[in-house]
């Protein structure tokens, strides 16, 4: 097991090899807008995968998959040579679909949104559905108990009389 701070490192350094070659020396016409946007290494530092997010629709991002995927030898040697490891990890490229989750929960909370100010909208025309206040004692039963509060006298040993 390698020091986890190490595998951070060299993930760190793959993100940024790939990118660099994806830039300057792929030159396939089915390579679209990529970005690479994170590395993960195995603690091992045999498996690494390398995250992406393609500009376009789902057409650009099945043939930016292909472009890499054909490409996938070169970027390995390059990577492997710049880390100087024994063994050059092997690359698993994934689609980040990080856009696409982040448009379903603004959805969401825009669902959200709309459904509490129409609750609060009825909330603002309710009515209470009998009196306002049911448990309000009558101010006569307050006279009657204050009555006889005073009534009762305490006697010097702490006991009551009437």
């Amino acid at each position: 097991m390698s020091d986890p701070a190490k595998v951070r490192r060299h993930a760190e350094r793959v993100r940024e090899l790939v990118a660099s070659v994806v830039r300057s020396q792929i030159k396939d016409p089915r390579l679209g807008m990529i970005t690479i946007t994170d590395a993960r290494i195995t603690a091992d530092l045999r498996d690494a995968t390398v995250f992406y997010t393609v500009l376009g629709d789902s057409v650009a991002q099945a043939d930016t998959a292909a472009a890499l995927e054909s490409a996938k030898g070169l970027l390995r040697s390059t990577v492997g040579k710049a880390l100087g490891l024994r063994h050059s990890p092997t690359l698993t490229f994934v689609l980040d679909d990080v856009q696409d989750q982040v448009k379903h929960i603004d959805d969401l909370l825009a669902a959200a949104r709309n459904a509490d100010a129409e609750v609060q909208r009825l909330a603002a025309q309710a009515k209470y559905a009998g009196e306002a206040q049911p448990y309000r004692v009558d101010d006569e039963d307050e006279t009657d108990e204050a009555d006889e509060a005073t009534d009762v006298k305490e006697t010097p040993r702490g006991g009551e009389t009437r």
